[in-house]
C-alpha cells in the first residue's frame, strides 16, 4: 500500500485529506507546514507527525507519495524537488507561478521516473468527459468555436486570510492563475491546443485590496482552426455557474451545471452532473477525489498520468501571455 504525505495544511488540503480517508489504498504517513497552528492541528486531527521543513519529512518519513497544497510559488520547486528524491508527486494547480517554473518542472518530469499529477479535477467532471467523448468521436463534426465565462464574487476578506492569492510574487497572478485556470484548461483540451490568444487583464473592483487581476478577457485561435473567446471577473455578486458553450457543425453542446447537447436534427440530450461528496467549497469541482484515486491506481502504469507537466503547461502558457499583453511594463513580475 503506498504511503502518503501532504505539504500545505491550508484550505485545499481539506479535499486531499478526505480523499485519502476513504482510500483502503493508501495511508497517510505525515504532515507539513510553515505555520505551527496549523501544523499542530493537522496533526491532532489525523493522527500522523508533522513537519515544518519538507525536506526533512522526504528524508526521515520517505513517502511513496506527496500531495502539494501550498501556495502557487511553492508549487514546482517542492514538486521538483520530490521528484528528483523519486517520490510521486500530486500538486494543485497552477502548475507553477511563472512560465520558468513551469518549464522547468516539465523538464524535471521528463527525465525522472517518478510520477506526477497535476489537479485539473475539472476534467474528470461526468459532462466534461462526456464532451469530451462526443467532440473526439468525430460524429459531431469539426469544431467551428467555443466560448466560456467565469463569473464569480471574492471580497477584500478572502484575500486578506490568504494575503499570497492577491500578489504577483506569491500568486503569479489573481484570477487567471486562481480561478479561472481549470476554464482555460478545459477550453484548450476540449477544442484543440491554442496557437494564437489575444486578451486583456485588468483590476476593476480590488484595486485596494491586490495587486493582480480580478477581470480579464481573450479571443484564441486554435491549432484546429475554431476561434474560443473567454471573459471572467470576480466582480459577479455571486459566484454564478460556470458557463462553457461548443459548437459544432452538428450539434452544439451547452454547460450550465448540467450538459445540453442540442443536435442538428432537433434531439436535445441532457447529461448531468454528479453532485459533490466532500466538504469541499462547490467552487472548487465535485471531482478531486476521482482524479486522486485514479492517480494512485496508475501508479504502476508505465508512461506518465495522463495530466502530467507538459499538458498543465499549456493553460499556464496561455494565461502568462495574457499577462504579458496586458502588463508589458511589469515583465520580470507577472512571468
Amino acid at each position: 500500500m503506498p504511503t502518503a504525505a501532504i505539504i500545505g495544511c491550508g484550505d485545499i488540503s481539506t479535499i486531499h485529506f478526505a480523499a485519502l480517508a476513504t482510500m483502503d489504498h493508501a495511508e497517510l504517513v505525515a504532515v507539513c507546514d510553515t505555520d505551527p497552528e496549523r501544523l499542530a492541528a493537522a496533526e491532532a486531527a489525523h493522527g500522523v507527525p508533522g513537519y515544518a521543513d519538507y525536506l526533512d519529512m522526504l528524508q526521515k518519513v520517505r513517502p511513496d507519495v506527496v500531495h502539494i497544497c501550498t501556495p502557487h510559488h511553492l508549487h514546482a520547486s517542492v514538486a521538483a524537488d520530490c521528484l528528483e528524491r523519486g517520490v510521486h508527486v500530486i500538486v494543485e494547480k497552477p502548475l507553477a507561478h511563472t512560465a520558468a517554473e513551469g518549464r522547468r518542472l516539465v523538464e524535471v518530469a521528463e527525465r525522472r521516473d517518478a510520477k506526477i499529477g497535476v489537479c485539473f479535477q475539472n476534467r474528470y467532471n461526468a459532462t466534461s468527459q462526456a464532451m469530451h467523448e462526443l467532440l473526439d468521436g468525430g460524429t459531431l463534426g469539426q469544431v467551428i468555436g467555443a466560448s466560456a465565462t467565469v463569473m464569480w464574487h471574492r471580497d477584500g476578506s478572502y484575500y486578506r486570510s490568504r494575503p499570497w492569492r492577491g500578489t504577483w510574487a506569491e500568486g503569479g497572478g489573481g484570477l487567471m492563475m486562481n480561478q479561472a485556470i481549470h476554464t482555460v484548461d478545459l477550453l484548450q483540451w476540449l477544442v484543440g491546443d491554442v496557437a494564437k490568444v489575444e486578451g486583456h487583464a485588468s483590476t476593476r473592483s480590488l484595486g485596494g485590496v491586490i495587486e493582480v487581476e480580478d477581470t480579464a478577457e481573450f479571443v484564441a485561435e486554435h491549432v484546429n482552426g475554431a476561434r474560443s473567446v473567454f471573459y471572467a471577473t470576480l466582480a459577479n455578486a455571486v459566484n454564478a455557474p460556470v458557463t462553457l458553450d461548443i459548437v459544432t457543425e452538428k450539434a452544439t453542446l451547452s454547460l450550465r451545471g448540467d450538459l445540453t447537447v442540442s443536435y442538428a436534427d432537433g434531439r436535445v440530450d441532457v447529461i448531468p452532473e454528479r453532485v459533490a461528496e466532500s466538504g469541499g467549497r462547490s467552487y472548487w469541482g465535485v471531482s478531486h477525489e476521482l482524479l486522486i484515486e485514479d492517480f494512485y491506481r496508475k501508479l504502476q502504469d508505465p508512461g506518465p498520468f495522463w495530466i502530467h507537466p507538459a499538458e498543465a503547461e499549456k493553460s499556464l502558457r496561455v494565461i502568462k501571455e495574457i499577462y504579458a499583453q496586458s502588463y508589458p511594463d511589469m515583465a520580470n513580475r507577472v512571468g
